[in-house]
């Protein structure tokens, strides 16, 4: 009921106030300038439709391009890149884009808009087809919407802290951009054990069309399982990969199990 009551006064903001002020609620004082927008976009991020997403996504890709080192064209990564992934310019009925990060984490991920970014730590210790199995992947969680979800649940998270801020002193410490809030709010999203396994599915199925080895979703994922159970500096790179990807290991038993059966059903 609290909380009610709180977006209900959060929205009456919203509607009925448009200078900055700050106004006191239970002793607390409450910032109304970031009520009013927290409210707003509480209630939009609520109400959020696929075109709007959409949008959202693309800006974000914009903005991760802007603050990352994107390989060119012409480098090892990038003309790596092209003759993995040249041929692939839409994916069932979606257009998608590659990209290459010059850093050192062991790590891919996808956007809702179609982009694919595989970083190029992931591209040092992976072959191709392993490469190409993990983007698999990737492009799975957007056929399976998980990232389109997963978007809207950071703006949403984003958001409340937006409104969290309106109820502090310390409001003004707060970034500003919601972009790097969305950043942020990303960074510690996880996918659910149904969703991975549903895009480890999709990989396979990826791979069978593209002509790669059934096997190497699961080769990827032991690779990744090994270089973690090493330990040194190779081990400290994939931390972050195994932060969003959990159980590898099981993943990688059931997707030897998967590709033994499509082999045999050959």
């Amino acid at each position: 009921m609290k909380l009610k009551l709180t977006l209900v006064f959060l929205l009456f903001c919203a509607l009925s106030l448009t200078t900055t002020a700050q106004v006191k609620i239970g002793g607390k004082k409450i910032n109304v300038g970031k009520a009013v927008k927290a409210a707003t976009e509480t209630a939009k991020a609520i109400t959020l439709s696929d075109a709007d997403i959409a949008k959202i996504c693309s800006e974000y890709m914009e903005w991760m391009d802007a603050h990352n080192p994107l390989t060119a064209p012409d480098t090892e990564y990038g003309k790596r890149l092209e003759k993995m992934v040249g041929h692939i310019t839409e994916v069932e009925g979606m257009k998608v884009n590659f990209g290459v990060y010059e850093v050192v984490d062991v790590n891919a991920f996808a956007c809702g808009d179609g982009s694919i970014r595989i970083c190029a730590g992931l591209m040092d210790v992976m072959t191709d087809e392993e490469v190409m199995a993990v983007i698999g992947h990737e492009i799975g969680h957007i056929v399976n919407t998980d990232v389109k979800d997963a978007m809207k649940n950071a703006y949403l998270r984003s958001a409340a802290v937006n409104a969290a801020g309106a109820f502090s002193d310390t409001a003004a410490k707060l970034g500003d951009s919601e972009l790097g809030q969305l950043a942020d709010a990303l960074a510690g999203a996880q996918f659910s054990q149904k969703q991975e396994n549903a895009a480890d599915d999709y990989a396979l199925k990826f791979c069978v069309q593209n002509e790669i080895d059934p096997y190497a979703m699961s080769n990827s994922l032991n690779k990744l399982v090994e270089m973690f159970n090493s330990g040194g500096e190779k081990s400290s790179k994939i931390q972050q990969m195994f932060s969003t990807h959990p159980d590898s290991e099981k993943r990688a038993k059931r997707m030897k199990e998967k590709a033994d059966q499509y082999v045999a059903n050959k």
